[in-house]
């Protein structure tokens, strides 16, 4: 077994955990997430906790019950206190604008970008070359992301696109004569 699926997730006093069948269910106060729970991994609750273990002793079912344990972590840190992914818009007139569930994007097109957001997802902008992503599901916080980076991602001769915020972008020289 993997050193991350012998550690316990911690439950906090506000999270609420159910097992219906092979579906985890975690409330909190931000939100609720459930999880299919692949059916060679056992989830049980003990004090505080979720631990985790194989039901045989596969490789499969090995690296299952970590990547069970990682996912569960992930639910519970996000209905308690939620993620967030920030981008950058580095260019001429790139700008973004939040309008509900829908994000504006000007990025150097002759046209404007309406990204229509899903359901538990929230952009803000705190200005007009910053978004923040904001919701409790990590997964469908970095798909969206990635989406919005996939309109313009940066190009290495002048840095310009969307880009993460903690993204390095390595530059090249332009061609000499």
């Amino acid at each position: 077994m993997s050193r991350i699926a012998k550690n316990p997730v911690k439950l906090p006093a506000s999270i609420q955990v159910k097992f219906i069948g092979q579906k985890l269910s975690v409330k909190g106060v931000k939100g609720t997430l459930e999880l299919n729970i692949h059916p060679s991994v056992d989830v049980f609750e003990k004090t505080g906790g979720l631990f985790f273990a194989a039901r045989n002793g596969d490789q499969q079912a090995r690296a299952m019950v970590g990547t069970t344990r990682a996912l569960v972590n992930n639910m519970v840190q996000g209905v308690s206190q939620g993620f967030e992914r920030k981008l950058q818009l580095v260019g001429v007139g790139y700008k973004a604008q939040s309008k509900g569930t829908v994000l504006n994007l000007a990025l150097g097109f002759s046209h404007q970008i309406d990204y229509e957001l899903p359901e538990g997802v929230f952009a803000e902008t705190p200005s007009q070359t910053d978004v923040v992503i904001k919701g409790i599901d990590k997964q469908l916080i970095g798909h969206v992301a990635a989406e919005i980076r996939k309109f313009r991602p940066p190009e290495p001769y002048k840095g310009k696109g969307v880009r993460y915020a903690d993204e390095v972008i390595r530059r090249k020289d332009a061609k000499k004569k």
